[in-house]
């Protein structure tokens, strides 16, 4: 959590850096078209300062009334960043299609456009370290601010690209043409950063991740773990939660299941790259499951094995054994 913090802090500090850099961008060039990217800075100021709470209330251990912790905190600051980004898009559409109708006078562009280049390139850099730590630390928060720099980048990339155009050209109307189209692209960021975190909040199923884990699984099964149902995965912040039903040999005692639900639990942890807490229900096996069984010398086996199921997203997902339909 501290490494997170520090992160955070130095892309807290540099945002105001450069957030002031475009904005003396924005009064050396007048052009709205800076403006549009002078005024996103000031969301990634805002984002960045939420997402340092964020992480420290996320980082704070589970207690009576937050018994699965506070990393959900953090899918709140996602969408707080969004709904941010959401309104300086609209925010900068409505200035430019008045700028269209009332356009000012430019000047010095060259040097305005020096200024935003600088700025993009250093909140390229630092975006792409977030979005490769986030993955890393496993924090939505890091990743969501990582690619609010990127998009900055783009942005600015297209910014430096029309300022030179309007430089040479002399169409000054470009000005506010252009800002449209970054009003309309910062806006659709905005949607896909507020659409994550909604997905989040509303433990929408991670299809990566439950892609992953059924990889490990099938990777290490063993001939006791008869099948595995009704999987079912949630993220609190940096960690996992898993419930799933594992059907094991109806001749096991208690201690003989404790040591395979153990097994699952550590072989997940340690091969899945997410810490993960398990929650797994076992059932006993019935004789509809012989034939696809792999236990070798079973004392109890109605019928010989006759297939093999591979688990995937379908089988391993749903609330029935693999027999039943």
């Amino acid at each position: 959590m501290l490494q997170k913090r520090n992160i955070i802090i130095v892309a807290l500090a540099v945002s105001i850096v450069l957030m002031l850099a475009k904005f003396s961008a924005y009064f050396i060039t007048a052009s709205n078209f800076v403006l549009a990217d002078a005024a996103e800075s000031i969301v990634n100021v805002v984002a960045s300062s939420f997402a340092f709470f964020s992480i420290y209330i996320a980082s704070r251990p589970r207690d009576e009334n937050h018994p699965y912790g506070h990393g959900k905190i953090e899918f709140f600051s996602v969408f707080l960043e969004g709904a941010l980004i959401s309104v300086a898009g609209v925010g900068i559409l409505f200035k430019s299609v008045y700028g269209l109708f009332h356009p000012q006078v430019l000047h010095d562009l060259l040097i305005g456009a020096i200024i935003i280049g600088v700025t993009g390139a250093i909140n390229g850099g630092l975006g792409y370290y977030m979005i490769v730590k986030g993955k890393q630390l496993n924090s939505i928060t890091l990743e969501a601010d990582g690619r609010h720099l990127i998009t900055d980048m783009v942005t600015s990339g297209g910014l430096v690209v029309g300022l030179l155009l309007i430089h040479v050209t002399g169409l000054h109307w470009l000005d506010g043409a252009l800002s449209i189209a970054v009003g309309a692209y910062i806006c659709y960021t905005g949607y896909a950063l507020i659409r994550r975190s909604v997905a989040g909040l509303m433990d929408e199923t991670d299809f990566v991740i439950v892609e992953n884990v059924i990889k490990v699984l099938n990777a290490e099964r063993k001939p006791e773990w008869i099948d595995i149902h009704n999987l079912r995965a949630q993220k609190y912040g940096h960690e996992l939660h898993i419930d799933c039903h594992l059907t094991l040999p109806n001749y096991f005692d208690l201690n003989r299941v404790h040591l395979e639900v153990s097994l699952v639990d550590k072989m997940i942890n340690e091969k899945a790259g997410v810490p993960t807490e398990l929650f797994i229900h076992t059932d006993p096996c019935v004789p509809e499951c012989c034939h696809y069984c792999s236990m070798p010398n079973c004392p109890i086996r109605s019928e010989a094995k006759r297939i093999d199921i591979e688990w995937n997203m379908d089988n391993i997902i749903r609330n029935k054994k693999h027999y039943e339909n």
